[in-house]
């Protein structure tokens, strides 16, 4: 099991001891639901563009780093 896979089966259940659904999660954060469920089932590599975005707001990846001007 990779580091994200193990993070992400924790994110699930925390939502699970919540009582939150995934779905209530996505709904609130503005994304599809089959999008965060690709992310969180390891079904999307998550390196860039809107799984990367899910990913790094459930807390699966750290936030990349801002560019200095």
């Amino acid at each position: 099991m990779t580091p994200i896979q193990a993070k992400a089966q924790q994110v699930k259940a925390s939502f699970a001891d919540q009582g939150i659904p995934v779905s209530q999660w996505a709904d609130q954060n503005g994304y599809r639901r089959s999008d965060v469920y690709r992310v969180l089932n390891g079904f999307t590599a998550c390196k860039r563009g809107l799984p990367h975005e899910i990913a790094v707001k459930l807390g699966l990846k750290p936030a990349p780093a801002k560019a200095k001007p």
